[in-house]
């Protein structure tokens, strides 16, 4: 059974296979390409099947999603805070490394004297293939 605070769940094989598969992946997929990668072992599965356990693993913080305003939310099964950046042009998202991100958390903790428990950085643009198919064009 999997805890966090409020929300108990008993642990599925699904829900188990959904996680090996997010965690498995840096391409943010969708719920679609989740479910694709599932019916192959729960032949029986349903898409709603497959969004109710993406909320429920959201819920208990196991996943980020990621939603950019694309026609649909991405999944991200690294859950600890990190930014990303997602391309206007072929939707791909990407996790970026950026320097001194945990100095800017630290100083907002200080000087708001909030308790901060994490942060969404998310940018837009091209990326470097579709930046290189524009500059060609």
């Amino acid at each position: 059974m999997n805890t966090n605070k409020n929300y108990i769940f008993r642990e599925t094989r699904q829900r188990k296979r959904m996680m090996e598969i997010l965690s498995s992946t840096k391409s943010h997929p969708t719920a679609d390409w989740v479910y694709s990668q599932l019916k192959e072992d729960f032949p029986s599965l349903s898409l709603s099947t497959v969004y109710r356990n993406l909320r429920i693993l959201k819920k208990q913080k196991r996943i980020l999603e990621l939603p950019f305003g694309h026609t649909f939310d991405r999944y991200d099964g690294n859950p600890a805070p990190h930014p990303h950046f997602a391309c206007q042009k072929c939707k791909r998202v990407f996790d970026i490394d950026i320097s001194g991100l945990e100095n800017i958390f630290q100083n907002a903790t200080r000087e708001t004297n909030f308790k901060l428990e994490g942060f969404n950085l998310n940018l837009y643009g091209l990326c470097n293939d579709c930046k290189n198919d524009h500059a060609s064009s």
